[in-house]
């Protein structure tokens, strides 16, 4: 029996590289089609979680997880000498970048050297780690070919961007389409026979570039919107005109726009990342992209922003920011998750600490919040801990936080979110 025929009876094993935000969700949704799912991470303890049925990923329930583990359909290893038992792998790695915003690849290319000793014939190789258009083709390949395989013959390579947005209630792995491109026609037509069995719906584009540059196309796109709004609300500040209202009443138009939203700076994997690897690639064609780099720019200079205001209004109310205690209230990139990945609060307080403030923080996602120089203290959200602080600085809007009771116990608030809306006291500040 041939591969796309195991993959179309469910015969297929199945294994995922990295049991991140990423893979460990895709691990479910492969062994909840029936499929045996070996999920493979450099991490103990991320292992012995998913081998006893417990889950470290919000978007993946314990009730999900569990009886797949516990019928055998799914388990976890250190160990990449498993792959040799799989008819499918899909690499789910980090794909950062280092402190020059250069792509740093080593994840995926680690990923990729420990497959190669244990490919066969007849094997597809999947990445979905979000990347610069040629990795798959100049990257991965290579390494995968060191195996003797000849590529769209006895193995199969394809690109499939992830599209994971953590906390999102309506479109999570199953129900988010999926786009795939393979090296060849053969490798294209395996990648969607094997998505198709997990993912209810399934793009196939013609080459790995053309998926690899519409993931960064996705995700520059909100970049880009979110850095003109960030420069809009920038200048009616200086204007005197509230941003928040603006973007309301132009979002009642039914075409031709989507509102973005102004905030103290970018989060998550993608968006701050995502453009930088476009930027560095198009180097390679003597091409600058300027409006992205400048859209970049703007965005990197949000928690700057953040600050100077902060203390604009701080010194309104005769407060020195310098041995001022500063409540940050949310920590994680977005609302109602625990997700830290660059997180803009991170450099937020890393600026606060550089003027002495005295900062503490309140997240019930985040238990440990780690910056340069150390860990910044936890308080819980009382109202003595509100009266105690200077001033509340609301950077991401948990919709958990009794902002009532933060507004009427307060000196000052400064909020970046407009999660105070509602509320027009003299001392609550939006940015």
């Amino acid at each position: 029996m041939g591969l796309k025929e195991r993959i179309e009876s469910g015969e297929a094993i199945l294994a995922v590289v990295g049991l991140g935000y990423v893979g460990l969700p895709l691990a479910v949704e492969m062994a909840r089609a029936g499929h045996r799912v070996i999920g493979i991470d450099i991490s103990d303890e991320k292992v012995g979680l998913v081998n006893a049925g417990t889950s470290y990923i919000p978007d993946v329930p314990a009730a999900d997880l569990a009886p797949l583990v516990t019928s055998g359909t799914l388990s976890a290893t250190t160990d990449s000498a498993a792959i040799a038992g799989a008819d499918a792998v899909a690499i789910c790695v980090p794909t950062p970048l280092n402190e020059m915003k250069e792509p740093d690849v080593s994840f995926m290319v680690a990923a990729a050297r420990g497959i190669t000793p244990h490919l066969r014939p007849g094997m597809l190789v999947t990445l979905e780690s979000t990347t610069y258009p040629g990795t798959t083709e100049e990257v991965i390949q290579p390494i995968l070919e060191e195996s003797g395989l000849t590529v769209g013959e006895d193995l199969f390579i394809a690109f499939s961007p992830e599209r994971v947005d953590p906390g999102n209630p309506v479109y999570q792995t199953r129900n988010t389409p999926r786009i795939v491109g393979g090296v060849t026609p053969a490798c294209t037509t395996h990648a969607v026979a094997l998505y198709s069995r997990y993912i209810d719906t399934v793009v196939p584009v013609s080459s790995t570039r053309v998926a690899e540059m519409t993931k960064l196309l996705e995700n520059t796109f909100r970049g880009v919107n979110i850095a003109l709004v960030n420069e809009l609300l920038m200048l009616c500040e200086r204007m005197g005109i509230n941003i928040w209202e603006v973007i309301e009443a132009a979002k009642t138009k039914p075409f031709g726009f989507m509102p973005f939203y102004p905030g103290p700076g970018l989060g998550g994997h993608c968006i701050p990342v995502d453009p930088f690897y476009l930027s560095w690639k198009a180097r390679e064609y003597d091409f600058r992209t300027e409006f992205i780099d400048l859209s970049g720019r703007i965005n990197q200079n949000m928690p700057y922003y953040v600050i100077t205001r902060l203390m604009d209004a701080m010194n309104h109310h005769r407060k020195p920011l310098a041995g001022s205690r500063v409540l940050m209230l949310g920590v994680a990139y977005k609302p109602d998750i625990d997700d830290m990945r660059e997180s803009p609060a991170i450099r937020v307080a890393e600026l606060l600490l550089e003027k002495d403030a005295d900062l503490v923080y309140h997240d019930p996602y985040v238990p440990e919040f780690l910056v340069r120089g150390g860990a910044v203290e936890q308080v819980e959200l009382t109202e003595e801990s509100v009266r105690a602080a200077d001033v509340v600085l609301v950077i991401t809007a948990h919709r958990a936080v009794d902002y009532e009771m933060v507004v009427r116990n307060s000196q000052l608030v400064f909020d970046t979110r407009n999660a105070l809306a509602g509320y027009s006291d003299g001392h609550v500040v939006r940015l």
